[in-house]
């Protein structure tokens, strides 16, 4: 079965406590958000980290995408607090 990598960055790497899973493709027709809502679920610091999407930005083969975007079969899910720069 094929995988999808995800990778975590700044606060949600601390808060999960590690900076990259690797989990089986999910089914046609699941979004970025479903997979972090099935994510936040666990236990452990996910719900934590994961639980106000508002709080979360996402890409997908390290390309930016809404989280209403569908994970088809993409090899990589990149998860990380919104970039603020000065």
């Amino acid at each position: 079965m094929a995988k999808l990598d995800i990778l975590y960055f700044a606060w949600v790497r601390e808060i999960i406590g590690c900076d990259s899973e690797q989990v089986d493709q999910p089914p046609a027709g699941v979004t970025v958000a479903d997979l972090i809502e099935q994510l936040a679920a666990r236990d452990g610091g996910y719900g934590q980290a994961l639980g106000d999407q508002s709080r979360l930005r996402a890409a997908l083969d390290q390309r930016f995408v809404p989280l209403d975007s569908l994970v088809g079969e993409a090899l990589e899910l990149a998860i990380f607090p919104p970039v603020t720069g000065g």
